[in-house]
């Protein structure tokens, strides 16, 4: 199949061709149960999910003539969410990771740290969206705020209503990866996913929903992630609001979403340093010299601690040096406890 493709818009190309010859080639543009909605180069089609199989919003599959979700190709990348079971892929396939943040609530920037080290990890390059611009007096300041904690990823401040910045994150989105692209909005209930994803589509394809004042939360007005392809080029996959984002063997995602604590690592004097109370930390040093936030570093503990708990429980091995751990720690502390005669 070539780029002229029907398939073209969606983001295909010879990559992703199954390989069963004689299954039709298609994008997952939403997943209901055991069922799912398929586009392919004759137009979109229900179809039946062979059993096993565990396909998600952006993956491109292989379907049987009757219908059958026969294969999942190799994804490029996988958003992926932890949990107390087995991780959840939230998105495939995608270019972009826009982290919805709205302007009319409170800014929580343990929860657009903890976003970004998802989309990190995803293999997809992450943008900050600040949304509601319009009814913000410090947009300018929040920006720089979430730009201090958000090392290596632009932050575009937008008004859905007004449509002031929505070029800009056009261009981000959709500019820098290929014609046919594909990004993928999250956040939180009421940060103003769907309300920007109708301005990106320029349609009301998509259902919106009020804000409480009394705490700034919005109710799901998105209850299933779904796809959809842009008019002007590029594809734009909407989610439901994240209650919870747990973090699955994220080290990579995290690593890179604290890009300056990890600089400032390279000069502890120990290259296993926690930055807890070593001697020679340069990342404390930083803090106590005012160059770097305790959050930051707080925060990074923080994830740090629940990536590798969360790989703990779906991996035997890990779960095994995490006892391992808690043993010699306990052995320590015990023999620390004899010597000394007490803790007294």
């Amino acid at each position: 199949m070539s780029t002229a493709s029907p398939l073209a818009r969606y983001g295909w190309d010879e990559r992703f061709a199954p390989r069963t010859t004689d299954l039709v080639p298609g994008r997952v543009v939403r997943v209901d149960r055991s069922a799912c909605e398929v586009v392919t180069g004759d137009g979109r089609r229900s179809a039946r999910v062979r059993r096993g199989l565990e396909p998600c919003t952006g993956d491109w599959v292989g379907l049987a003539e009757d219908g059958l979700l026969a294969e999942v190709l190799p994804r490029r990348t996988a958003l992926v969410r932890g949990s107390g079971g087995a991780p959840q892929v939230l998105a495939a396939n995608v270019d972009v990771v826009a982290v919805v943040v709205s302007l009319s609530a409170r800014l929580a920037l343990g929860r657009v740290e903890r976003l970004l080290a998802l989309a990190w990890e995803s293999g997809a390059r992450p943008v900050v969206v600040l949304t509601k611009a319009d009814l913000s007096a410090d947009v300018a300041d929040v920006a720089d705020e979430v730009s201090a904690a958000a090392p290596g990823a632009p932050v575009v401040a937008v008004s859905a209503t007004d449509g002031s910045g929505l070029d800009p994150l056009r261009a981000e989105l959709f500019g820098g990866s290929g014609p046919a692209a594909t990004a993928v909005l999250v956040g939180p209930s009421g940060a103003g996913k769907s309300t920007l994803a109708n301005a990106l589509l320029g349609t009301s394809a998509l259902a919106t929903g009020d804000v409480r004042a009394s705490d700034g939360k919005g109710r799901h007005t998105t209850v299933r992630r779904e796809l959809h392809a842009l008019p002007g080029g590029g594809v734009l996959i909407d989610t439901p609001g994240l209650r919870a984002v747990g973090l699955h063997a994220a080290d990579e995602g995290v690593r890179q979403a604290f890009a300056e604590v990890e600089e400032l690592a390279r000069s502890c004097r120990f290259a296993d340093c926690a930055h807890v109370a070593e001697p020679g930390c340069a990342v404390l040093a930083a803090v106590d010299d005012g160059g770097l936030e305790r959050r930051r570093v707080d925060s990074l503990h923080e994830l740090r601690r629940e990536s590798e708990w969360l790989a703990s429980r779906t991996d035997p091995r890990l779960r095994a040096e995490r006892r391992g751990a808690e043993r010699a720690m306990s052995k320590a502390q015990r023999r620390m406890y004899r010597e000394r005669g007490g803790w007294g």
